[in-house]
């Protein structure tokens, strides 16, 4: 399980993890805005920043997922 996930994390820094890499960054650029951007509203109104984490990481690991669903590995 460790050799598996050490050969991922190598292959998505060298760029061969994804068939389509501009594609996925994208999408993980998506999910990192829609967090931070709940994390800054719910800021805004006054929850605890506690809070605002909590929500925001519930929901953007809710996100990814969705965001991932059609993309192909190599």
């Amino acid at each position: 399980m460790w050799e598996m996930a050490k050969s991922s994390v190598g292959r998505f820094f060298e760029g061969t993890l994804f068939a389509d890499p501009p594609k996925a960054y994208s999408q993980m650029a998506i999910g990192i805005g829609a967090t931070a951007a709940l994390v800054v509203l719910l800021g805004l109104i006054g929850a605890p920043l506690w809070l605002a984490g909590l929500c925001g990481g519930v929901a953007g690991g809710a996100l990814q997922p969705y965001l991932f669903k059609n993309l192909r590995y190599r």
